[in-house]
């Protein structure tokens, strides 16, 4: 079931229009795309609390524009620089039939029972939290599970290794040898076991001299 999201048509602009709506909790914004772009206001607090949940900003939204339903995607948002305040808002109506781009958020599972946490004692380290694909507005997933039951200490999931949804491919600047999560040794571990070590190491040399001394001793 598509997120549904309610707008009006905007009847006046310019900045100190959008300055006013503002001022009256509303957001000013635009849905173009498939035909001529529509200038909207919307509530801002029912926007600001849909904008919190991740699939909003990953799946095909039912934008009812004065009554009328139409497809979007959310293109983009403008916060206030220190304020919890929507400026403005972008929509893109979308055309089932042609394929779109977008950035789907990675969900990474078993992270807890991978044999380089388990047992090696390493971390999970997301190289990647989001990726850029293409495919169909029907086959537009909410978010792509990258499974890291398997993955060993030292050793990484690539773009290639990730199992994607019928119907979706990757697209923008993902190469498959780019790594999306390693898992690796604490550095505190690493730092520690290099002291014990270098200990180690010391004592060693330092056995020969302390034997070589013991019969000098004893005359």
């Amino acid at each position: 079931m598509a997120i549904e999201i309610a707008a009006t048509t905007r009847n006046v602009q310019g900045t100190g229009a959008s300055r006013r709506l503002r001022k009256a909790n509303r957001v000013p914004g635009i849905v173009y795309g498939a035909g001529e772009a529509t200038m909207i206001e919307l509530d801002h607090n029912t926007l600001y609390y849909a904008l919190r949940n991740e699939a909003f900003h990953a799946s095909i939204l039912s934008l009812d524009l004065d009554g009328k339903k139409q497809s979007v995607l959310l293109r983009d948002f403008h916060m206030h620089p220190f304020r919890q305040q929507v400026q403005h808002i972008d929509f893109q109506r979308v055309d089932a039939k042609k394929k779109i781009h977008m950035k789907v958020p990675l969900h990474f599972t078993n992270a807890e029972v991978s044999p380089g946490v388990k047992t090696g004692g390493g971390i999970i380290s997301h190289v990647l939290n989001e990726l850029e694909i293409t495919c169909l507005p029907a086959d537009l997933p909410a978010a792509i599970e990258v499974d890291l039951a398997h993955l060993d200490l030292g050793h990484s999931i690539h773009v290639s290794d990730v199992k994607l949804p019928k119907g979706v491919e990757v697209a923008g600047h993902h190469h498959a040898s780019d790594a999306v999560a390693t898992v690796q040794v604490p550095r505190g571990h690493v730092e520690a076991a290099a002291e014990a070590a270098a200990a180690e190491a010391a004592s060693a040399a330092a056995a020969p001299a302390v034997a070589a001394a013991a019969p000098a001793a004893k005359k």
